[in-house]
């Protein structure tokens, strides 16, 4: 018989998820548009509402939707600065509330190009990567995240994977001039606030693409080392960064059925199964990231 006496809540956290919201400013005829996601989660003393149903310290997710779209009056500016704000609020607003993790997805629009210039006031969706954003206040600490995902890159040459092991079930043949395809997922770690986060954004987004072109590549591992070393030694505000990134596998079609030669030019990209290659790339005296990036989903 289990001796309920010993069973006891542990580590628990709520808010609201998926918060969409859209901001325009429209203080001029030039007008700007935010699009973010937003999802809000307490943490706190919250051991009533789950051992005996009283809500005494339950500040309703409804609350938490609402708290976001009334600080974004204000308006949003950096995901990560508005992140800050949400997380400042909360924990000063109520006192059993000592921390909490606030994430954001960022969308980013394009103005419309007509008769020759970009439209004041129309946009076009921008097809390329989301970035992302975390704060987590853990008491005293606070830890700022920002990140990206779905960034899809490809290069046609400069790549290759020879030199691996080979048992009896090995097929792969080896290869010195291949595609390197992958969608990166990344996020790094800021060890101040003190930080231009919209200026930070693009610049790292910029590196892990010329990250990503340089030197010839051994393996996506290789690669992917250089790009956070190139964000780390250009970035002295981020202490570590983390990957994770998809081999997108293009194979080589055999035409000679069909009385063709295939000088590399042909391929077939498979989308599963992929490798899955992982890993973070840190300082050798980084800060202490304490519990930060337990509430992390997957690998970053």
């Amino acid at each position: 018989m289990t001796d309920n006496s010993k069973i006891i809540l542990g580590a628990n956290q709520y808010g609201k998820a998926e918060v969409r919201l859209v901001k325009i400013t429209r203080d001029t005829d030039r007008h700007e548009i935010e699009d973010l996601n937003v999802t809000s989660q307490l943490r706190g003393d919250f051991a009533a509402a789950h051992l005996t149903g009283d809500n005494g310290h339950v500040v309703p997710t409804d609350t938490q939707k609402n708290t976001v779209y009334a600080l974004a009056r204000e308006g949003v500016g950096s995901p990560e600065g508005f992140l800050l704000r949400l997380g400042a609020h909360f924990t000063s607003s109520f006192d059993w509330v000592d921390g909490g993790r606030w994430e954001a997805e960022s969308y980013s629009w394009d103005r419309i190009q007509a008769h020759g210039a970009p439209h004041e006031h129309s946009f076009v969706r921008n097809g390329r990567e989301v970035r992302t954003a975390v704060v987590i206040k853990d008491g005293a600490q606070t830890h700022i995240f920002g990140g990206l995902r779905e960034l899809t890159v490809l290069k046609s040459t400069a790549s290759g994977f020879v030199g691996y092991p080979k048992d009896q079930y090995t097929t792969l043949p080896e290869v010195t001039d291949r595609i390197l395809a992958t969608d990166v997922a990344a996020r790094w770690r800021y060890n101040t606030a003190d930080v231009d986060f919209n200026k930070a954004y693009d610049d790292v987004a910029g590196l892990l693409l010329e990250g990503f072109t340089e030197n010839y590549s051994h393996a996506l591992q290789q690669t992917l080392f250089d790009m956070g070393k190139k964000v780390l030694e250009a970035h002295s505000e981020i202490d570590e960064i983390k990957f994770s990134m998809p081999n997108k596998h293009h194979f080589l079609v055999d035409l000679s059925p069909f009385g063709l030669d295939n000088p590399n030019e042909v391929f077939f990209a498979a989308d599963r199964p992929y490798g899955l290659i992982e890993a973070a790339v840190v300082r050798e005296d980084a800060s202490d990231a304490g519990r930060a990036w337990e509430g992390m989903a997957g690998f970053c």
